[in-house]
């Protein structure tokens, strides 16, 4: 018993071996702007056509204030375990351990979500692509990769994001090729199909399109899982939050206004489940639309393992703070010798993984939940917390224009919220589970973790 407590007040650190470029690969990889654009901008023009724009600004605008609030927490705390251990320091252990809660749900669901979503990309090229033995290889051989060093997994996940990046910019210029609609009329007329013929698109349609682009733009934050890796992390790790952001609004957002601009039949683009597909396959070709797709899927695969590595360091965060006790959290702190990579983790992340597998994807997906409301919401209350208590005053880097940016990110989130909560099929649902969460994880703290008095551990 001494001594497992020990090697959990002094566990063998992670290594720091990455710069700024290497941060801003891993968290590209995790909003992997490509599989957004093909799987979830669909949604957008499906809901409110040309409107899409709108929504993608006001979007924009949300998460622009919320980097701002992950730059100055991260500077702050750079920690693996990311929001959590963040609002642990500002609103306490329980609110601490409930965020803990709802990202475990969070982490390990999105890599059975993407793995059975490869299939979908896929279905056009190779009809006969199973959906359950694809993801659990896929799954496999990404925790099998994220073993290693996180400098080498740095390198491989950049130069998948380049493949993923080619295939934004060959879309963008399919759409430029031949320009048939001008893009101002999409800020001042917005359009939305309707029984195949094009009617005014309504506010509360791009309401609902902007809280579809918000889970579309996330994953900048996840660069905090990768700070204890970081060299000097309280001052860089602010700048590849927001270079993350500023390239994911970037490839998300222009092949989007250009193939809304290149339509040659408006109606049908914005009805289609598969527009960039088809757009690609139209101006290209039959093998440009099946390279595209080969590209996405990789972009799947690429963002599984940043994934895969990101969830094992917030397991190690967790197992450090003695979040589980027994051997559970020795062996979550395990660091192989040779590869510098908390390596029972990334196995235990990989394995769940392959066994969510085997769930229903629906059900996988409303198990994910409102999660990123919560957490969205845990760390702007957290970032004003710290400012009025003056917690946050060694952090690096300070937002501009405080308090204005966890104000706009709270109001947002507030519209989200309603907007999610009448959607009777999906919206309610995902809240309701999320909610299942915050008591599941709120009933352990309280039996379980108050009286050993757990906390977040901030390492030096």
């Amino acid at each position: 018993m001494l001594e497992d407590q020990m090697q959990l007040a002094s566990p063998t650190p992670l290594a720091r071996s990455l710069g700024v470029a290497g941060v801003l690969f891993l968290t590209l990889s995790v909003t992997t702007p490509a599989s957004s654009v093909f799987v979830i901008v669909p949604g957008m023009l499906q809901v409110a056509g040309t409107g899409a724009i709108w929504a993608t600004l006001i979007a924009a605008v949300v998460c622009v204030a919320t980097a701002y609030i992950y730059a100055e927490l991260s500077s702050a705390w750079p920690v693996a375990g990311g929001e959590y251990v963040m609002v642990a320091q500002m609103l306490g252990p329980m609110a601490g351990f409930v965020m803990l809660g709802i990202n475990i749900f969070n982490n390990l669901i999105f890599l059975p979500v993407a793995g059975l979503g490869i299939r979908e990309v896929l279905a056009g090229v190779i009809p006969s692509v199973p959906q359950v033995p694809t993801a659990i290889v896929v799954v496999g051989a990404c925790t099998l990769i994220g073993l290693l060093n996180i400098k080498v997994n740095a390198l491989v996940t950049g130069l998948f994001l380049l493949v993923e990046v080619a295939a934004l910019f060959a879309v963008t210029a399919y759409g430029l090729v031949d320009i048939r609609h001008n893009p101002l009329t999409f800020l001042t007329a917005p359009l939305v199909e309707q029984g195949g013929a094009l009617v005014p698109a309504s506010l509360t349609s791009i309401g609902v399109a902007a809280s579809i682009a918000i889970f579309a733009f996330n994953g900048y934050g996840a660069a905090v899982y990768f700070g204890e890796e970081m060299h000097e992390a309280p001052n860089r790790i602010a700048r590849s939050i927001m270079w993350a952001l500023v390239w994911t609004l970037l490839l998300e957002g222009v092949p989007l206004v250009a193939a809304l601009a290149g339509a040659v039949d408006l109606p049908s683009l914005l009805a289609s489940p598969n527009p960039f597909g088809e757009l690609a396959t139209r101006v290209g070709g039959e093998r440009a639309g099946q390279l595209i797709a080969f590209g996405v899927a990789l972009a799947i695969v690429n963002a599984i393992i940043a994934w895969v590595l990101a969830c094992a360091r917030f397991f190690y965060s967790t197992a450090r703070d003695g979040s589980w006790g027994g051997p559970f959290d020795r062996w979550m702190l395990a660091i192989h010798p040779r590869w510098q990579s908390p390596w029972l983790g990334t196995l235990f992340v990989g394995g769940v993984g392959m066994l969510l597998c085997f769930l229903p994807l629906r059900l996988l997906e409303v198990w994910s939940g409102a999660g990123l409301i919560a957490i969205y919401a845990g760390i702007a209350i957290a970032a004003i917390v710290g400012r009025r208590s003056g917690k946050t005053a060694h952090a690096r880097y300070r937002m501009p224009l405080y308090p204005l940016a966890p104000i706009v990110t709270l109001i947002a989130l507030v519209m989200i919220t309603w907007a999610t909560w009448f959607d009777l099929d999906e919206g309610r649902p995902a809240i309701i589970a999320t909610i299942v969460q915050i008591a599941i994880a709120a009933a352990y703290y309280w039996l379980v973790l108050r009286r050993r008095r757990w906390d977040a551990v901030i390492p030096s």
